[in-house]
């Protein structure tokens, strides 16, 4: 007879689980480090935008400007008539008073062509029209639509250059002359936007709900009083900053590379630095998108291994790559 021989696997023996006690450990209080890093976080972005945020000034309206400086709107309305705003002489999008700014002779505002017309004198003789206004307006109203280009033009020039003249350009100190209707629509052009009415008639533009500030904002930085407020807050263009609006802190840091460039030359000095700058700004971002396709800026990281200092625990562990 055959024996059969049992085998017996041998027997594992189960490791017992580990009590979570047996374990060093170190108290630790989530709350208190949770409250910690709030106060400090707190307090250093309050420190941070106190020192770097962007001012929190209301926005200019009219009746601001009509209120702050009454000459200046007498000014600006006169030269919208005269023609020789900066609005008035700036061409593309707006008209086609010049060529507008050049890279490397390309005239780009030319080519984008007139896409939002603006007729200076329109700034000033459309608010007047929509106005319920006195009959001496509507009088010189008619006087000035009844004359040539070339009367007006004598006329808002003549003007300009008798309150250039004036004490402080005050109107009411200007010499006497042949002005025709000019001193009567510029000193009711002043009178609407004390009212609060210009700022409305200027954002309607056929509008139900008003919403296009373009020709306000036109009308209002073709005077002096917007340039000396962005000059007081260190935002003029020849100064360092920029911002996109006011009330939002800490303000705009990703503006700081174009505001860089208006600081050196031959940006600081040059007519066309807008254009220029903008050209420049989009080579430096093509050249940031193609970094990797591009023969010897792509390997700066092997030529200076800053990375190898940051992950130095993994290349400690991995040599060869």
């Amino acid at each position: 007879m055959t024996e059969m021989a049992t085998v017996t696997a041998p027997r594992r023996t189960a490791h017992p689980t580990p009590d979570s006690h047996d374990f060093p450990t170190r108290h630790y209080d989530l709350v208190k480090e949770f409250v910690i890093a709030l106060a400090v976080m707190a307090l250093l972005t309050t420190v941070l935008a106190a020192i770097f945020s962007s001012p929190d000034e209301k926005a200019i309206t009219m009746k601001d400007w009509a209120e702050a400086d009454p000459a200046d709107v007498v000014a600006t309305a006169t030269g919208e008539l005269a023609g020789t705003t900066t609005s008035a002489t700036y061409g593309a999008p707006y008209n086609h008073a010049s060529d507008g700014q050049k890279v490397l002779g390309i005239p780009l505002q030319k080519w984008g062509g007139v896409r939002i017309p603006v007729n200076s004198q329109d700034l000033v003789l459309q608010p007047l029209s929509d106005a319920v206004v006195a009959p001496v307006v509507s009088q010189a109203l008619a006087q000035w639509r009844s004359a040539s280009p070339s009367q007006q033009t004598a006329w808002a020039t003549a003007y300009a250059d008798a309150l250039a003249k004036a004490p402080n350009g005050d109107p009411t100190q200007v010499a006497k002359g042949d002005y025709g209707p000019v001193p009567v629509l510029s000193l009711s052009l002043l009178a609407l936007a004390k009212s609060g009415s210009l700022e409305g008639s200027l954002t309607a533009s056929g509008n139900f709900y008003g919403g296009d500030q373009t020709r306000s904002v036109l009308l209002l930085s073709d005077g002096a009083y917007l340039e000396d407020q962005a000059v007081a807050q260190h935002l003029g263009g020849d100064q360092w900053g920029m911002m996109n609006e006011t009330g939002n802190y800490p303000g705009q840091p990703w503006m700081w590379l174009y505001t860089f460039w208006y600081q050196v030359k031959p940006f600081s000095t040059s007519p066309n630095a807008d254009a220029q700058v903008w050209a420049l700004m989009m080579v430096l971002t093509l050249g940031l998108l193609l970094l990797p396709f591009i023969p010897g800026l792509r390997s700066i990281p092997r030529w200076v291994p800053v990375h190898r200092l940051i992950w130095r625990d993994y290349y400690r562990t991995h040599p060869r790559e």
